[in-house]
């Protein structure tokens, strides 16, 4: 398996909508941060499907490193250059 790369230092702010579902780039390879795009293939590593929990802004991790996927928990501040 393959590790996940960093896409960017920084976080992401989302406009998620309630209730629908996302799929979250775990990989960091996608194109279209902070969700996947079908990049993963052949990484062992797969998107993570969440449902928004409200409407509204959500900062979403971009830097993979994360322990609450995929949420921002400040991870990024921890990731070397």
């Amino acid at each position: 398996m393959d590790k996940p790369v960093v896409a960017a230092k920084q976080p992401i702010d989302a406009d998620l909508v309630a209730g629908k579902e996302y799929w979250w780039c775990a990989c960091g390879r996608s194109d279209s941060q902070p969700f996947c795009d079908g990049s993963h293939r052949g990484t062992g590593i797969e998107p993570l499907g969440f449902k928004a929990e409200k409407n509204g802004e959500a900062w979403l991790c971009r830097c993979k490193q994360t322990k609450t996927p995929p949420y921002c928990d400040g991870s990024h501040k921890q990731v070397e250059d």
